[in-house]
């Protein structure tokens, strides 16, 4: 587990750390108060990976494309 702040993270390497974390828990060889570390921090991870892809996909949203198939312009994202 890295001494990172999952926030200076990008989506990847907070994503191969949640591996890692999930990968640890399933072992099974994990002390009581090591485990609850392991998922509190899985769950920053988690949500950190969720707002980035969220980010990821409203910018996705806003292109558009003209007949040609190319970037149009943006357009905002509704909702």
């Amino acid at each position: 587990m890295s001494d990172t702040p999952v926030t200076d993270m990008s989506f990847e390497q907070a994503m191969a750390e949640l591996e890692t974390v999930v990968s640890r828990l399933e072992s099974s060889q994990v002390a009581l108060d090591d485990s609850i570390k392991l998922y509190e921090r899985g769950a920053e991870l988690k949500r950190h990976c969720e707002m980035k892809l969220k980010a990821a996909e409203e910018k996705v949203a806003q292109i558009t494309l003209d007949p040609n198939g190319k970037p149009d312009g943006l357009k905002p994202v509704e909702g």
